[in-house]
């Protein structure tokens, strides 16, 4: 089908073979008089049902499609605009009825193949659907809007860098064509962040403005870079096209919880209906209001529904199990989170809650244990792969040559997809070779560029001592995603390696405004602040941190070391230093504050 590797070359020689087919073809035809024209009355209203189809309005549509069959139209005539309207109503088996027999006009014989292939993507049906968009690029091989459709089709079967082949065909074919501007900007997203992705979006509305689909990527991506005004300026253009939009109601009400405006996002995602209600960010962020409001009860179903449709979603899990804490359900916290919680991968947070669940049952050594693995996550320390898939399970075990070795058979057989060429870089780190883990994920990165996989790569520049590199990597990703904490973290703590502590306690101070008032952040702020000169403002940070987590070692060093610098108890700084190094032996930093509080004595 289009859509494979086996097809991926060649294309333009097999386009201009076509384009020569269609008009021998087409001359034919018309130099026999075989194609026969629908009386002018029902064209009229065919070429109608098509601009209410490009508009939004399927009955509309379906209405004037069956006066034109009124009217002398054949069936092949509204056969394929009768099939799309009809998807678009949601109406799939009266579509395929449609649709069978492809019984289509020469005039919508290319969009007949083309309805059929989206019915078939819809029924997930990939392979079928590629043989249909095969016979429609035989017959109407320059259309850029069914290249994009084409490149979709690939990216949902795991062809990603195929996709982007066929998105950039799309934009050498018609460089104005809506549709391939808005598919190229959301590649641009994935790939290089939002800011680049908003001139993709502008330059389609420049062609479009009324365009719903893009209104609603271009509002998304304003209201993830926190440009509020103008996201809320494109939801309302939105509204005045089309009243009632769910999504721009779904973006207003994301923004609004984002402002802790909490009531006035209920109120917002209401008007969404139920039209929204499979949608998985609907459903997270539904959750998310009801344990902000205290219902613990509905905020675990919303949360339960989505993970019985992602079991993996990260988010959702930490989020299910903050609510089980604070409904003080901590024996189900710990029985449902436990397995993950053992697991390398992961999230300091959760690892909090469950120490902090463990200390509500009385169990202190298990709640010690999970805090200090929280306190001692950094974000250069990332999960590898997914222990669900093959080679995950594998490198899980310690059997990583295996691991890599099927790792490389996969990307033999699918060098385009951005999964294989993660994994296979996991594998590759998980066996130390850092440079081999790098091209894998360069590789991944031409497709898209998640924080994961750019901390992965981070990870890859640190076991090469690249550190200037991951810093540079770090900082380039949070140039494009201002919004991405991940990155600003990384930033921060490779600032910290290569001692720029000014850029340090700047993104260390942004992470304590904005949430991130953990014992690890509050202690890199203590640290970045008082090499900058500020040993009062180390020493709160620290006894914040410190009150946080008593037990834990490094925020009694860091306390100890403020306290030491800003001349003040001398005993306890004593004190704080000695449990430290009682707990994890001397280091640097210890050493430095008992040298502080000598130079105090004498």
């Amino acid at each position: 089908m289009t859509c494979t590797p086996d097809r991926r070359s060649g294309w333009s020689q097999r386009l201009g073979a076509a384009l020569s087919a269609l008009c021998l073809g087409l001359g034919l035809l018309v130099a026999t008089g075989a194609i026969a024209e629908p009386p002018r009355e029902a064209a009229s209203l065919i070429a109608s049902a098509r601009a209410d189809l490009l508009s939004g309005d399927a009955i509309g549509a379906e209405v004037r499609l069956r006066k034109a069959l009124a009217q002398g139209a054949s069936r092949e005539d509204v056969a394929a605009l009768m099939g799309d309207a009809l998807i678009d109503q949601g109406e799939l088996r009266r579509a395929g009825e449609w649709l069978e027999g492809e019984r289509f006009s020469p005039a919508t014989r290319a969009l007949g193949y083309r309805v059929i292939a989206r019915l078939e993507r819809i029924e997930n049906n990939l392979e079928k659907a590629g043989e249909a968009y095969d016979k429609a690029v035989a017959i109407d091989p320059a259309n850029a809007t069914m290249w994009v459709e084409i490149g979709r089709l690939r990216y949902e079967g795991g062809e990603h860098m195929l996709a982007l082949e066929a998105a950039d065909t799309a934009l050498a074919l018609d460089p104005d064509n809506v549709r391939a501007l808005e598919f190229s900007g959301q590649i641009v997203r994935d790939r290089h962040g939002l800011k680049a992705a908003l001139p993709w979006f502008e330059a389609a509305l420049e062609r479009s403005p009324n365009d719903i689909s893009v209104l609603v990527e271009y509002a998304a991506t304003l209201g993830d870079l926190g440009r509020a005004r103008e996201m809320l300026t494109t939801t309302r253009k939105i509204l005045e096209i089309d009243p009632g939009n769910a999504r721009a109601y779904y973006l207003q009400a994301v923004m609004a919880a984002r402002a802790d405006r909490n009531e006035l996002a209920r109120k917002l995602l209401l008007k969404t209906g139920n039209r929204l209600e499979d949608l998985p960010g609907a459903i997270l962020l539904q959750g998310i209001l009801e344990l902000r409001a205290g219902n613990h009860v509905l905020a675990r179903e919303a949360f339960e529904k989505l993970l019985r449709e992602q079991p993996a979603n990260a988010n959702a899990q930490v989020l299910l199990a903050r609510t089980l804490f604070r409904a003080g359900d901590y024996r189900q916290l710990v029985r449902r989170f436990g397995d993950f919680a053992d697991h390398e991968a992961a999230r300091p947070y959760l690892l909090t809650l469950m120490g902090r669940a463990f200390e509500q049952l009385g169990d202190r050594s298990r709640a010690a244990s999970y805090l200090d693995r929280a306190a001692s996550v950094r974000s250069g320390q990332l999960p590898l792969t997914a222990a669900s898939s093959e080679i995950g399970e594998l490198v899980s075990q310690g059997r990583l040559v295996e691991a890599s070795t099927a790792a490389e058979r996969y990307r033999a057989m699918a060098p385009g997809n951005y999964d294989i060429q993660v994994r296979a870089g996991d594998a590759r780190l998980a066996l130390g070779d850092g440079k081999g883990a790098l091209e894998r994920y360069d590789l991944a990165a031409r497709i898209r560029l998640p924080e994961a996989l750019m901390l992965k790569m981070a990870a890859a520049h640190l076991s090469l001592r690249e550190t200037s590199d991951a810093a540079r990597l770090a900082e380039d990703y949070l140039r494009a995603n201002p919004q991405s904490r991940v990155a600003a973290r990384l930033s921060a703590e490779m600032a910290m390696e290569l001692g720029r502590w000014y850029r340090a306690r700047q993104l260390f101070e942004y992470l304590a405004a904005n949430g991130e008032e953990d014992v690890t952040t509050l202690g890199n702020l203590s640290l970045a602040r008082l090499r900058t000169g500020d040993a009062e403002g180390a020493e709160q940070a620290a006894r914040q941190a410190y009150r946080m987590q008593p037990a834990n070692p490094v925020a009694a060093q860091n306390w100890g070391l403020a306290l030491a610098a800003t001349g003040g108890s001398e005993a306890k700084a004593g004190a704080l230093l000695a449990k430290a190094r009682a707990m994890m032996g001397d280091n640097s930093l210890i050493a430095e504050g008992r040298l502080l509080l000598g130079k105090q004595r004498g």
